[in-house]
């Protein structure tokens, strides 16, 4: 079942054009992340998807049916900066938000506790960290139990530990079977935490599928060492299927082409006698994936 299909979305605002032509699917039980820069049309998109922006063209469905006032029922957003009143406690912020959403109270202490704020939801939102204020709209999102939840920007101006926080939230919501959809410039933690992404660049569309995939573009890099390791780099400029290799504090960071698989590396190297004593793989980051996709 597909959470969000999208198909040639396009928003302009003036002579600026917001997006142009993005397409992809949501799969269900996923953490998808958009990842881009800002100014890449994160939150232009999210917010046509909640029915707060109309796209100029285009269309989407959700849960494979039409984006109608039921379908956006089943969802939860924190789209902007948690706006809550901060001389009230947090049990008395969700209560207003669960009026103002037609929810009952009877479902606070339940978020609350997904939240990690059981002990803390009688204190004013004032005293509350960032981490824990983020948490708390995470929180308010989770009202009426929906099964999909829109973040843009979720750890946006937290510290470490506010990331963190956040962060074992989302990936709690995610083992318990809601889907997260989540906008962030932040590549470190859309790594940590999804297991689908979008790469957009100045309103397009550049990559979307699995994260595994999309960091495997390329293949491995290997680390090697030996006890001659200029030895060991002049013999491996010889192989037949080297691409590139690079000497970075004391190892070898080597790769290849079609597919060359470390056993076979280390058999060549030990059939021309150089005996390896490092042999790590490295997958490619989704870091350096996203510079060479945007850059390309």
């Amino acid at each position: 079942m597909s959470i969000l299909s999208l198909h040639n979305i396009t928003k302009s605002y003036g002579r600026i054009q917001a997006l142009n032509g993005v397409s992809f699917e949501v799969p269900a039980g996923s953490v998808f992340g958009i990842l881009g820069p800002n100014g890449s049309g994160k939150t232009t998109l999210l917010g046509i998807v909640t029915d707060v922006l109309k796209a100029d063209s285009g269309s989407f469905t959700l849960f494979d049916g039409s984006p109608d006032a039921d379908a956006r029922k089943k969802m939860g957003t924190l789209l902007e900066t948690p706006n809550f009143y901060h001389y009230l406690s947090a049990y008395d912020n969700l209560r207003i938000a669960a009026s103002i959403k037609g929810r009952g109270e009877d479902d606070i202490a339940r978020v609350l506790d997904i939240a990690g704020l059981t002990e803390r939801q009688h204190s004013k939102f004032k005293t509350f960290s960032l981490g824990m204020k983020q948490r708390l709209a995470i929180a308010s999102a989770l009202l009426g139990d929906p099964g999909v939840l829109v973040l843009d920007e979720p750890t946006n101006g937290l510290d470490p530990v506010g990331i963190a926080e956040v962060r074992n939230l989302i990936r709690k919501l995610a083992t318990s079977g809601k889907t997260v959809i989540m906008a962030s410039h932040l590549l470190d933690e859309v790594e940590k935490v999804c297991d689908h992404v979008a790469i957009m660049l100045k309103g397009k569309l550049l990559m979307s599928g699995p994260v595994s995939l999309v960091i495997s573009r390329e293949d491995y890099v290997l680390e090697l060492s030996a006890a001659d390791l200029e030895g060991l780099q002049q013999k491996l400029s010889t192989h037949p299927e080297l691409a590139s290799i690079a000497s970075s504090n004391g190892l070898l960071h080597v790769s290849f082409k079609n597919g060359t698989i470390a056993e076979d590396v280390n058999a060549w190297c030990f059939s021309n006698g150089i005996r390896l004593n490092h042999l790590v793989i490295r997958k490619k980051s989704l870091e350096a994936a996203f510079f060479e996709i945007t850059k390309a």
